[in-house]
Protein backbone atom coordinates (compact mmCIF):
# COMPACT_ATOMS: atom_id res chain seq x y z
CA UNK A 1 0.00 0.00 0.00
CA UNK A 2 1.27 3.47 -0.86
CA UNK A 3 0.48 6.54 1.18
CA UNK A 4 0.18 9.79 -0.79
CA UNK A 5 1.13 13.09 0.81
CA UNK A 6 1.04 16.55 -0.76
CA UNK A 7 4.39 18.24 -0.32
CA UNK A 8 5.10 21.93 -0.90
CA UNK A 9 8.71 22.62 -1.91
CA UNK A 10 10.15 26.08 -2.36
CA UNK A 11 13.66 27.25 -3.14
CA UNK A 12 15.01 29.62 -0.52
CA UNK A 13 17.19 32.65 -1.30
CA UNK A 14 20.24 30.86 0.14
CA UNK A 15 19.85 28.01 -2.37
CA UNK A 16 18.36 25.44 0.00
CA UNK A 17 14.94 23.85 -0.51
CA UNK A 18 12.20 23.97 2.12
CA UNK A 19 9.45 21.33 2.18
CA UNK A 20 6.25 21.36 4.23
CA UNK A 21 3.01 19.42 4.06
CA UNK A 22 -0.56 20.21 5.01
CA UNK A 23 -1.19 16.44 5.17
CA UNK A 24 1.40 15.69 7.88
CA UNK A 25 1.41 18.19 10.72
CA UNK A 26 4.97 18.94 11.82
CA UNK A 27 6.67 17.91 8.56
CA UNK A 28 9.28 20.56 7.81
CA UNK A 29 12.46 19.72 5.89
CA UNK A 30 15.32 21.84 4.60
CA UNK A 31 18.02 20.39 2.32
CA UNK A 32 20.49 21.31 -0.41
CA UNK A 33 18.80 19.45 -3.32
CA UNK A 34 15.26 18.43 -4.22
CA UNK A 35 16.25 14.74 -4.14
CA UNK A 36 17.72 15.12 -0.66
CA UNK A 37 14.62 17.04 0.43
CA UNK A 38 12.32 14.24 -0.77
CA UNK A 39 14.42 11.53 0.86
CA UNK A 40 14.51 13.31 4.22
CA UNK A 41 10.79 14.19 4.01
CA UNK A 42 9.90 10.52 3.56
CA UNK A 43 11.97 9.56 6.62
CA UNK A 44 10.43 12.35 8.70
CA UNK A 45 6.89 11.39 7.62
CA UNK A 46 7.51 7.79 8.76
CA UNK A 47 8.83 9.04 12.10
CA UNK A 48 5.83 11.33 12.60
CA UNK A 49 3.44 8.46 11.84
CA UNK A 50 5.24 6.25 14.35
CA UNK A 51 5.06 8.94 17.04
CA UNK A 52 1.33 9.28 16.40
CA UNK A 53 0.87 5.52 16.82
CA UNK A 54 0.29 5.05 13.09
CA UNK A 55 3.34 2.93 12.42
CA UNK A 56 3.73 2.57 8.65
CA UNK A 57 5.07 -0.94 9.14
CA UNK A 58 1.99 -2.15 10.99
CA UNK A 59 -0.40 -0.59 8.49
CA UNK A 60 1.45 -2.11 5.49
CA UNK A 61 2.59 1.19 3.98
CA UNK A 62 5.30 0.30 1.47
CA UNK A 63 6.26 3.83 0.54
CA UNK A 64 5.15 7.42 0.71
CA UNK A 65 4.46 9.14 -2.60
CA UNK A 66 4.75 12.91 -2.71
CA UNK A 67 2.64 14.89 -5.19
Amino acid sequence: MNYTISLHIEKLPDGFYLATSDDVQGLVVQARTIDETLMIAQDIAFQIFQLQGKSPLSSSIEKIVFV
